[in-house]
């Protein structure tokens, strides 16, 4: 089994930095990717930063159009934790964000890739 915990987020200043970070725990023999995804009201949960593993890689991270140039994803795969942070927020910046991170178990098979979510709120 995997488990997922999510921390970060909450309310953030329009302009300032919003971070998260998301560890996995469980049996896990090795993870292909990691990221963080967003859902808004009345929309379909969409990417915001990914990192794809690749065996003989460092990994592909692919960013959102929206948050291009203001979003640094970041992974530490001894702790099997990936973290993001989002500089110059504003209002439309905000949603629930979810952790994923995808996990092969030790016995074989996926785990759950995604997190509970986590609020993220932009004020002025």
């Amino acid at each position: 089994q995997v488990r997922l915990v999510e921390s970060g987020g909450g309310l953030v200043q329009a302009g300032g930095s919003l971070r998260l970070s998301c560890t996995a725990s469980g049996t896990i023999s090795s993870i292909n990717i990691m990221g963080w995804h967003r859902q808004t009201p009345g929309k379909e949960r969409e990417p915001v930063a990914t990192i794809s593993h690749m065996v003989g890689t460092d990994g592909i991270t692919t960013y959102a159009d929206s948050v291009k140039g203001r979003c640094t994803i970041s992974k530490d795969r001894a702790s099997k934790t990936v973290s993001l942070e989002l500089d110059g927020v504003n209002p439309v910046d905000a949603g629930v964000c979810y952790c994923l991170i995808c996990a092969m178990l030790s016995g074989g098979g996926w785990g759950d890739c995604w997190g509970q979510g986590a609020q993220a709120t932009v004020s002025s």
